[in-house]
Formats: structure tokens, C-alpha cells, sequence
């Protein structure tokens, strides 16, 4: 079984984020930029199908500048056999990435399409749904646990209530959630050897895909800085503060 695993780039999670003087973006200068943790995640499961028998191939893909390569070789050090970048300067909204990542699934036919719940730039957590929609294929969100048995696959899901376990017919996309496994490092042999493997470029204009967007970034803004908190001597006080000074009740 062919796995399709993709991947993005973002802000390494341990950068403190700047914001640009005119807040029309996030300030990206000489920052840090990584593969997004839910992606680790699932090119961790897509690895440890291959080594269980499972899969057969794992194929890694990305949507982005040209530097997001480096993400893609990462996954392949990682275990990826081969990597498709579909290279764009543009902003890519969650639908546009969808719209991208079903082409290539036609194209590859994968039995398993694994991703991120979410990218924590945007942290919109929509492509695994949208794609499923339009492979016409199940899903399970916010995975926490994979079990592929022939032709079926067993998700263990996270929600409100607690657990819930879904039997999905193959082709599947699942998006991985924090508990599904935990990523391992990439060896430097494995490394050196990521540089040799194949690495397609192709672009959203061969897929047929345009990258123009309904959705307007209109700023961009830091939170608001915490004040410090402050000891009451009673009920009645913290029901005054709340009320007149916070103004959270009424």
C-alpha cells in the first residue's frame, strides 16, 4: 500500500514570533522555519506502517516556496522514499491545498493519505476534511491511534466526550493528533542518504489548480500582553472585581 504523507513548513515552534512593524504579516527574518509537528507526526505513523509491512511506499509532499525542499528532504531522512513539491511563492489558503493535494492523490493512488490535524501557523485544522471530500474517500480526524487490517483501516479519534473508534474502508485520509505517536530523529546516515533520493517539482498551474484566494489577511496582530494577578481577601470582593472591573458578569 502506497502512503501519501504531507508536510508544511512553519515557524520552528521554539521561536518566539515577531510581528511585523506595519502588522501586515508575521515577520519572518532570518527566523527558524521547521516542519509543522503534526507532520512529524504523521510521517512518524506513515514510517512505522512501511516497517510493520504495511505500507509499501511512503511518498512525502509539500506546497511552498522553494525552500520548503528542506522540509521535504527531512521527511525523506526521516523515512520517506520520495517527495513531491509543489513549489509556489503564493499564500495557500486550506482550500487551494486540498484542491492541490487531490490531484496529486489521483495521480499516486495512495491507499492512505496521513497529515497533520492542524499547521500551527494558521492553525485552521480544514485540508484533511476538504481532501477527503474531494477523494470522495473516509476520514478520521484527530487521530490518536492506527490499525490497518486489509482493506480497512481502525481509528482511534480524540473528541469532547472522550474516545471514539471508527472503521474506515481503504483509501482513507487521516489527520494526526498529538498522542498518535512520538516522531523520531533523523540519523546523519539517514541524512546524507535523503540528499540522493527523488525529489519532483512540479507546480499548482501542471495540477490545474489556481492558487487565487477568497480569504484577505488584514492584519496581523500579538496578544495582548497578561497583567498580574491579584489576591482577594473574599468572595464578595472577587464578584466586584469581575464584575466592575473586568466587566465579565452583569
Amino acid at each position: 500500500m502506497k502512503v501519501l504523507v504531507a508536510v508544511k513548513r512553519v515557524v520552528d515552534h521554539n521561536v518566539r514570533i515577531r510581528v511585523k512593524p506595519d502588522a501586515t504579516d508575521v515577520d519572518l527574518t532570518h527566523v527558524k522555519m521547521a516542519m509543522n509537528p503534526f507532520c512529524e507526526i504523521a510521517v512518524e505513523e506513515a514510517v512505522r506502517l512501511k516497517e510493520q509491512g504495511v505500507a509499501s511506499e511512503i511518498v512525502a509532499v509539500t506546497i511552498g516556496s522553494k525552500a520548503a525542499q528542506e522540509q521535504l528532504r527531512a521527511a525523506m531522512a526521516l523515512g520517506a522514499d520520495r517527495a513531491i513539491h509543489v513549489q509556489t511563492e503564493a499564500r495557500v489558503d486550506s482550500l487551494n491545498a486540498a484542491r492541490m493535494l487531490a490531484q496529486i492523490a489521483e495521480q499516486e493512488q495512495p491507499g492512505l493519505v496521513l497529515l497533520g490535524k492542524q499547521a500551527i501557523d494558521s492553525d485552521n485544522n480544514q485540508t484533511g476534511q476538504m481532501l477527503a471530500a474531494m477523494m470522495d474517500a473516509a476520514q478520521g480526524t484527530f487521530a490518536s491511534s492506527i490499525e490497518v487490517d486489509g482493506e480497512a483501516v481502525t481509528v482511534t479519534r480524540e473528541i469532547d466526550g472522550g474516545m471514539q473508534t471508527l472503521r474506515l474502508t481503504l483509501p482513507a485520509v487521516i489527520s494526526a493528533d498529538l498522542r498518535l505517536n512520538e516522531p523520531r530523529y533523523a540519523k546523519l546516515p539517514a541524512i546524507m542518504k535523503a540528499k540522493k533520493k527523488p525529489l519532483e517539482e512540479t507546480s499548482p498551474e501542471a495540477l490545474g489548480v489556481s492558487v487565487a484566494s477568497n480569504i484577505e489577511l488584514l492584519s496581523v496582530e500579538p496578544p495582548q500582553a497578561r497583567r498580574g494577578g491579584v489576591k482577594v481577601a473574599s468572595v464578595d470582593e472577587l464578584v466586584d472585581k469581575l464584575k466592575n472591573e473586568a466587566k465579565v458578569i452583569t
